[in-house]
């Protein structure tokens, strides 16, 4: 650790005897040669400050070129992992504009279907047995206006005449009752209907004192015995969820030849 300073304080005496020696003899004495040393020594103590500094200052900018070096080769990286990502974006790009130009050909095919799903299906509310008559009327007239709507999508326009379709397909699996007017022999009543599935449509007067059912052969409702007063009430009360579900009696139309 102490060999350079001695080294440097050698350097600076031999520098002051070789000065020294140049003066005549007559002039020199040992003060001067040690004010010769100091002084030498001063500068060469200067200079190695300077040069000190100097190699600081140049691993500091080494260092700093490193950096340099790893930020270059981090972003070589990075612009390589964006072309991939381009490419990959534009072949993207072109495959959605081939689908988008699909879609439009698939829109001029869809529409047409969809009015005709649409017309089935008024079609067949209108030849069914009449339960939820109105609600279904208008359900079918939702669809229509619907279809001439500018802001709605194709993709919305179908999924609700599906939605229509399935809900129309539960009505076969459903017992529901619920409060409506229905004419009997001539005469507009209001009672409880009761819907099985797509088996049988009954009703029930209110006080309990009439039942009946829909003839889909005649298009009429019918006045039924009063053995059926029973299970039709019971019926009701299963469809409100007023008791548990059980077997059940009720009147079929028997399909003819």
């Amino acid at each position: 650790m102490n060999k350079k300073p001695i080294f440097r304080l050698a350097s600076a005496v031999a520098v002051a005897i070789t000065a020294a020696m140049a003066v005549p003899a007559q002039a020199t004495d040992l003060s001067d040669v040690f004010r010769v040393v100091e002084r030498v020594n001063k500068q060469a103590t200067s200079s190695q400050g300077k040069i000190d500094g100097l190699v600081e200052e140049t691993r500091q900018l080494f260092n700093e070129y490193k950096t340099v070096l790893k930020e270059v080769d981090g972003l070589k990286v990075y612009n390589g992992q964006l072309e991939r990502q381009v490419l990959s974006q534009e072949k993207e790009m072109g495959e959605l504009s081939s689908a988008i130009d699909k879609v439009t050909v698939i829109e001029r095919q869809i529409t047409p279907l969809m009015l005709r799903m649409i017309d089935g299906l008024e079609q067949f509310v209108g030849l069914d047995l009449p339960f939820l008559i109105d609600e279904r009327e208008q359900r079918v007239n939702r669809l229509r206006e619907i279809m001439d709507r500018a802001d709605v999508a194709v993709s919305e326009k179908f999924s609700q005449v599906l939605r229509a379709y399935q809900i129309e397909n539960t009505y076969g699996r459903t017992l529901e009752a619920y409060s409506g007017s229905i004419e009997v022999n001539g005469t507009e009543r209001t009672v409880d209907i009761l819907k099985v599935g797509r088996i049988s449509l009954m009703y029930q007067a209110g006080d309990g004192s009439e039942t009946g059912m829909y003839n889909s052969g005649t298009k009429a409702w019918e006045v039924l015995d009063d053995s059926y007063t029973g299970p039709v009430r019971t019926g009701i009360r299963m469809a409100r969820k007023q008791v548990s579900q059980d077997l059940l009696t009720v009147p079929v139309i028997a399909p003819g030849a």
